[in-house]
């Protein structure tokens, strides 16, 4: 007969709008074991697997920690709850935890000063909602009437909610009866319980032993601090979302580059200092998702995407928002593993703002071979092809704009745009390889430069400070020959130095910060930028490395930046913690920008 040998869950913290798949391992009749489910609609040898799931509701109401969200709060700021700030946000666990998290928590209090000041009303944000007023903090203790606001939800359950038993101050409220199941704000605070049983398929009775799991309180899923759009095109007004969600300014679209930390890459050695449960992948795909889709950018260029996450998950999430889709895979000539878990970059553009044109995939292997065959003498060509085969790519894509720029200039004309999405080599040492590999994506942009009057985005994870060589290349356009650099090169691909430029007008866009004029937030964004090399403080930061790895390039010819999007600085981070953390799920931080394509004179 049908019997279940095993049931557990990959993590017993439940996080709001993160579905639980519970691990059901099963023996089938004829003593095989197998992980596959049995449905009432195909049973197996007369029997099926019967699944429900259940809120175990206290009459003791549960406040969450705002900074330690598997904890049961005890205090609660009162200055929160007088600006009006979210109340989750209110709750620590004890007067260290608030203590340790005041200066991240500060930064709520003086953005709710800072709207009032200078909108006078609500400030609508980029990424959500953030209504505040007001500063100043009390602790008080909780109780547990005192904590009740903050877990009520008027939405209905996504299933009717049922009393099953009631004992000892506890009610029992049947919430699902499939395999998987979904929290929602009601369950916060509560205690789910997983019933798992085989039923005669006949008299639809249960037949052996009932297995349940019970989980720990059900968390909301933590929620970052809006980022705000900054303009820098000398209009002094914070952007606005119109109805439909996308920047009010006409002509101009924007643009989106983040790498989202893969899957594979995310383990608790590397990150000890993130909680388990936001480590998770079906916890950090979600957050993902909702910070991706809540920038609302027009072409989105994600890097170190894994192959499943991206035909399994990001393709069609984002699908469901409008986005159509194009992805290029590592090679794997170095990688080893599961060839479905190889990353890539994805690129993705909203099909009523672009169309697609044409599609350019770079394989950096395969230049190192072309490379080697031509320039490294044929008995050091495996030692050459050892330093450079490291399986990195580069995607790019040619869009045309649906939008009109609204020159007159531009009347009738295609408004063409390319789009590079690359991630390069990570390795420290590897100097000559990472410019190497930089250099020839230049040069790949600079025939398609040669052959089409386009504006050009460089965008993608270049591992590569300011300050380095190859940032020197793409954003002056050449690479000094004395840069300390150039003196890793032990297969001579960079020599002759002269070689090492490029004729592409790019400009980083985050610069704009620095160089061009004032408005509100702008001071504020500089001091979060390096005056030494025009770039931010940081677009990783982790316990070990704190630093800019990230860019958007631009062809300063043929595109304006009217805004960016703001930059984290290490107060808005938690005191206790780095990325990737229970707010922000990849070590790397977003960088958005708005363009504007330029008029052209006619030829």
């Amino acid at each position: 007969m049908l019997s279940v040998v095993r049931v557990h869950l990959p993590s017993d913290i439940p996080i709001v709008g993160c579905e639980l798949t519970p691990y059901v391992l099963l023996r089938r009749p004829d003593k095989t074991v197998t992980t596959d489910d049995v449905p009432e609609s195909a049973p197996l040898d007369g029997h099926f697997l019967r699944y429900k799931w259940y809120r175990i509701q206290s009459d003791r109401k549960v406040a969450v920690c705002s900074v330690h969200p598997s904890e049961q709060a005890t205090l609660q700021c009162l200055g929160c709850v007088k600006s009006k700030i979210p109340v989750a946000k209110s709750y620590h666990c004890s007067p260290k935890c608030f203590s340790d998290a005041w200066q991240h928590h500060r930064v709520l209090h003086d953005r709710a000063a800072s709207a009032i000041n200078e909108n006078g009303n609500e400030e609508e944000e980029l990424f959500g909602r953030f209504n505040s007023s007001g500063s100043g903090v009390i602790n008080t203790s909780l109780s547990g009437p005192a904590s009740s606001a903050s877990l009520t939800n008027g939405s209905a359950p996504l299933y009717p909610a049922a009393v099953t038993q009631r004992s000892g101050g506890e009610t029992w409220f049947e919430v699902g009866h499939s395999k998987t199941y979904t929290p929602s704000a009601d369950d916060i605070g509560h205690v789910l319980k997983f019933e798992c049983v085989v039923v005669d398929a006949e008299t639809k009775l249960p037949v052996g032993h009932v297995n349940t799991i019970l989980t720990s309180r059900v968390i909301p899923a933590p929620s970052p601090t809006p980022r705000r759009l900054i303009p820098v095109s000398g209009v002094d007004v914070i952007r606005h979302l119109d109805s439909d969600g996308r920047i009010s300014s006409s002509g101009t679209f924007t643009v989106l580059s983040y790498n989202i930390l893969s899957d594979v890459y995310a383990t608790s050695e590397t990150y000890s200092y993130c909680p388990s449960w936001a480590l998770s992948w079906p916890y950090r795909r979600q957050n993902l998702l909702r910070e991706i889709v809540g920038y609302r950018a027009d072409i989105v260029c994600l890097q170190e995407v894994q192959s499943d996450h991206y035909e399994e998950f990001f393709a069609p999430e984002l699908d469901k928002h409008g986005y159509q889709a194009l992805y290029k895979r590592k090679t794997n000539e170095v990688y080893g593993g599961n060839t479905h878990t190889i990353d890539g970059c994805a690129t993705f553009f909203r099909r009523d703002r672009f169309s697609h044109v044409k599609k350019y995939e770079v394989e950096f292997n395969k230049a190192a071979q072309s490379l080697t065959e031509a320039v490294v003498p044929s008995a050091q060509r495996k030692t050459a092809l050892n330093r450079l085969v490291k399986d990195n790519v580069a995607l790019i894509v040619v869009l045309e704009a649906k939008f009109s720029n609204q020159g007159a200039d531009n009347v009738g004309k295609r408004q063409l745009l390319c789009v590079a999405n690359t991630h390069v080599n990570v390795h420290h040492d590897l100097k000559d390889v990472k410019l190497w590999q930089v250099l020839t994506l230049l040069k790949g942009l600079e025939k398609i430069a040669a052959s089409a009057d386009i504006p050009m985005l460089v965008c993608g994870d270049f591992n590569s400070v300011p300050g380095s060589a190859p940032h020197a290349l793409l954003a002056m356009g050449k690479v000094d020959p004395l840069h300390p650099d150039l003196l890793v090169d032990p297969l001579g691909i960079l020599r002759p130095h002269s070689k090492l430029t490029h004729q592409l007008p790019l400009v980083s866009a985050y610069s704009s910060f620095v160089r061009l004029g004032v408005g509100l937030g702008l001071e504020q964004q500089r001091r979060r930028m390096d005056p030494a090399t025009n770039e931010p403080l940081f677009t990783n930061c982790t316990r070990d490395f704190s630093g800019t790895l990230d860019y958007v390039f631009y062809t300063a010819d043929t595109l304006t930046v009217e805004s960016l999007l703001e930059l984290l600085d290490e107060e808005s981070l938690r005191k206790d913690t780095a990325l990737p953390s229970p707010e922000w799920s990849s070590d790397h931080i977003a960088l958005l920008a708005e363009f504007r394509c330029k008029s052209r004179p006619r030829r």
